[in-house]
């Protein structure tokens, strides 16, 4: 372990992504296969493969206690060390100190790693990993927190550690690159590429792959302007969900890879109907169906189809995303909350299915595959509720035989757009409807995981921006260790301010600087990582959207605010009020909850 340490601080002192990746190579050709695949793992950020859904579930906090016991550290000491560098990882290296008899070899780590994850109640865990630190030099110890808390920074990326077992091991970069997509294991593709099998690898279902982004349009016409044939769709205000699809199970997955399965019940009786096993990606959200399930029912087996072609009207519409809020991070969802905000997952693209990846496809072949997977899932029904059970609707059923609640998989409307003036004709439509705005996709791309290019582009304008008063400022991670960068801000509610959000993007580094000197001369109270500071500090910030939260004490948060810029120009008395921000909030809930229904395709 010491050795990788060092191979990570080596990692660290460097810029240069050659001799990043040269280091790792060295490191991991000097290793047994058992310790590079292992390695491999590690050096990626993790304490587990990706594919696995292991969890350490050790608190930061607990980590924290157990460093200062360790240390003989009081709480004032370690938080200045962890002022000064950022992590705790970096923190117990600075503060540990070097024992005889310390030293610990990469699988003893991992072993302990499964010890953990296997353990029961935080006591149990504490004491595993207390004696983990213990046994650890200073410098080990750095990198094994690192690692347990995913907080690796040294500027090594899985990409890079890929090329380094191309380099390594042999086999082509991009055989590497498939290996592990399909895997969702470095230490396993390590492994492969060392025996030069890295053909043999097959598509591990139930782990998700890289989800494919879209870069922001400005305008219309832009949104023309870097392919020549565009598919258009609705933005919709919801969780973007990656749907694994094999045998009868199902699993949802986040686009930052968390499994959401728990929160949609209701959503697996719909897609475990599929005859192949698919891997999909759509949009999970809730939506106001049509009073008659039944007909809704009939609107739904016709959706698929060829793209652009199908009818989708009467299908119902979505909900605003605070609507939704209420049903995430939910072990159970109440049988009332089922009724109240059911949910739809418009399935809007297609990764893998019938045991073949066909991600690489261009969009218009991938689409056709989609519609073919959907409409074969169509079953023609007379109007039994067994028959309308298998028709591509999900039921969750509770209590007598009437209080069935349903999901629907539906093909998300796409149209064709060949000019600006069409392009805003269908933002403004889908603004009108309730929806985000428009994606607008190039329909001679492959589905890219996890890169942002110009073959997917997102048009949208902000909800609306509001003047707040900053209120507490933290310091920042990465390049911003050492600067006040992270801003928690409000509104007037008569006299006194009520927080409403944080922001840490929009400003320079420069303005960041000035900032930071400002906030340090200007603190209330040091509470280490966070200071409260005079509120006098104006900024304008927009954002996407308003819910209701009682995370803050407006009883409001916004989603996805950026600071637009300093408004020097306003005195703090000057900023909004809790009346503007109701307001906004009350205008997006009506406009969104009287919209129209879905376009045709």
């Amino acid at each position: 372990m010491e050795e990788l340490a060092k191979t990570c601080e080596a990692i660290a002192a460097t810029t240069k992504k050659l001799v990043k990746t040269s280091l790792v190579a060295d490191y991991l050709k000097s290793r047994s296969v058992d310790e590079a695949a292992v390695s491999a793992v590690f050096l990626s950020g993790r304490p587990f493969p990706m594919w696995e859904e292991t969890t350490l579930q050790v608190g930061g906090r607990s980590l924290w206690q157990i460093v200062a016991d360790l240390a003989g550290k009081d709480e004032e000491a370690l938080t200045e060390a962890y002022r000064k560098h950022g992590d705790l990882g970096a923190v117990a290296g600075d503060v540990l100190v070097p024992r005889a008899g310390q030293g610990l070899g990469v699988l003893e780590v991992s072993e302990s790693f499964r010890q953990i994850a296997a353990a029961r109640g935080p006591a149990a865990k504490s004491t595993l990993v207390r004696d983990l630190l213990a046994r650890a030099t200073p410098l080990e110890a750095k990198y094994i927190v690192k690692i347990m808390t995913g907080d690796l920074r040294i500027g090594l990326k899985e990409s890079l550690v890929e090329e380094a077992i191309a380099k390594a091991c042999g086999g082509t970069l991009a055989a590497v690159q498939r290996a592990n997509m399909l895997l969702g294991d470095i230490g396993e593709t390590l492994r492969l590429a060392a025996e030069g099998k890295l053909a043999e690898a097959k598509m591990r279902l139930f782990h998700p792959l890289g989800f494919m982004l879209a870069s922001p349009i400005e305008s219309a016409e832009e949104g023309l302007s870097y392919f020549a044939e565009a598919e258009v769709e609705d933005k919709y205000d919801g969780i973007r969900a990656q749907a694994h699809v094999s045998g009868g199970e199902v699993k949802l997955f986040s686009r930052t890879r968390d499994e959401i399965t728990e929160s949609f019940p209701e959503l697996p009786d719909a897609l475990a109907r599929f005859a192949q096993d698919a891997i999909l990606d759509g949009e999970i959200v809730a939506w106001d169906y049509p009073a008659n399930l039944a007909d809704t029912q009939q609107v739904v087996d016709e959706v698929p189809g060829e793209a652009g072609e199908s009818t989708a009207m009467n299908l119902g519409r979505a909900r605003p995303f605070s609507v939704l809020q209420q049903r995430l991070g939910r072990k159970k969802v109440s049988e009332r909350m089922l009724r109240e905000i059911p949910v739809a997952y418009l399935a809007f693209d297609v990764l893998y299915t019938g045991g073949e990846l066909v991600m690489d496809r261009p969009l218009r072949e991938r689409a056709q595959v989609l519609d073919e997977l959907l409409a074969a899932q169509k079953i023609v029904h007379h109007g039994d509720k067994e028959s309308r059970r298998n028709a591509g609707q999900g039921k969750l059923a509770f209590g007598n035989e009437d209080e069935i609640v349903s999901a629907s998989i539906i093909r998300a409307p796409a149209v064709r757009a060949s000019s600006p003036e069409q392009l805003e004709e269908l933002f403004v439509a889908a603004q009108a409807r309730g929806n985000e705005g428009l994606m607008i996709k190039d329909l001679s791309a492959p589905y890219t995981p996890g890169k942002r290019g110009k073959s997917w582009l997102k048009m949208k304008r902000e909800l609306a921006t509001l003047d707040v008063v900053v209120t507490a400022v933290e310091y920042g991670h990465g390049k911003r260790i050492g600067v006040l960068s992270d801003y928690t801000f409000g509104v007037w509610d008569g006299d006194k301010l009520v927080n409403i959000g944080k922001a840490y993007s929009g400003l320079t580094d420069a303005e960041i600087t000035e900032m930071t000197q400002w906030f340090l001369e200007h603190t209330i109270e040091d509470r280490g990582f966070l200071r409260v500071v005079e509120p006098k500090i104006v900024l304008e910030v927009a954002f996407n959207n308003m819910m209701r939260s009682d995370r803050h004490q407006s009883g409001y948060a916004l989603r996805f605010p950026r600071i637009v810029r300093l408004r020097r120009d306003k005195a703090a008395e000057e900023a909004d009020t809790i009346g503007r921000a109701q307001k906004i909030y009350e205008k997006q809930t009506t406009g969104r909850e009287s919209g129209n229904s879905l376009p045709r395709n």
